[in-house]
């Protein structure tokens, strides 16, 4: 139309010749290529473990599998008034205004076999939120008495390296730290 090869043109006609010719903008791919050398073997130990394998061999009955992460800058808010529950011929209400209460994290782990969830809301990330929710998980059957409880978490600074991994096992000797590779998060479940 600016260039006055058309009067007018509709967004359904538009649509129509960009469909026609393979053009589609709104439809694209976010990737990012893996820059870690040893790529396929770290996402392939975190695949077998989905598929209840380690090291070629089947995972026992007493072994777990554990996705976890924390999501940071979660905005808390309180209701300014409670919520009121269901009553007879009156639907559950919520207060619309609230109070900011800061930023917080959240933390979870996802037993991947199992669907069970541990969650847990925190001032800020950082190693002692991730130990408060490994130590509520670790302590509590069958995680506490199991043989392995494999915990599968992204390279945040919290749970990062040999020194992490090290310290998770001085506390918990039948936990296994196994990292996703850097920039593959997507692999950890409790991520999606």
């Amino acid at each position: 139309m600016a260039q006055g090869l058309v009067a007018e043109i509709s967004g359904t006609t538009l649509w129509r010749w960009l469909n026609a010719d393979a053009l589609r903008p709104w439809q694209h791919r976010s990737w990012i290529f893996p820059r870690d050398p040893d790529f396929a073997v770290k996402a392939g130990r975190i695949l077998d473990l989905y598929e209840r394998l380690w090291e070629g061999a089947t995972l026992l009955p007493t072994d777990f599998v554990l996705s976890a992460d924390e999501k940071t800058s979660v905005q808390a808010r309180r209701r300014k008034q409670p919520t009121l529950p269901v009553a007879s011929g009156c639907p559950m209400r919520v207060e619309h205004e609230y109070f900011r209460e800061g930023a917080w994290t959240y933390l979870a782990a996802w037993n991947v076999h199992r669907a069970k969830l541990f969650g847990r809301c925190e001032k800020k990330s950082g190693i002692a939120p991730t130990d408060r929710l490994m130590t509520e998980v670790m302590t509590q059957e069958p995680y506490q008495s199991a043989h392995r409880v494999f915990w599968i978490m992204d390279n945040c600074s919290a749970h990062r390296g040999q020194k992490a991994a090290q310290r998770i096992r001085s506390r918990w000797p039948n936990a296994i730290l196994v990292p996703t590779p850097i920039h593959a998060s997507w692999l950890n479940q409790i991520e999606i």
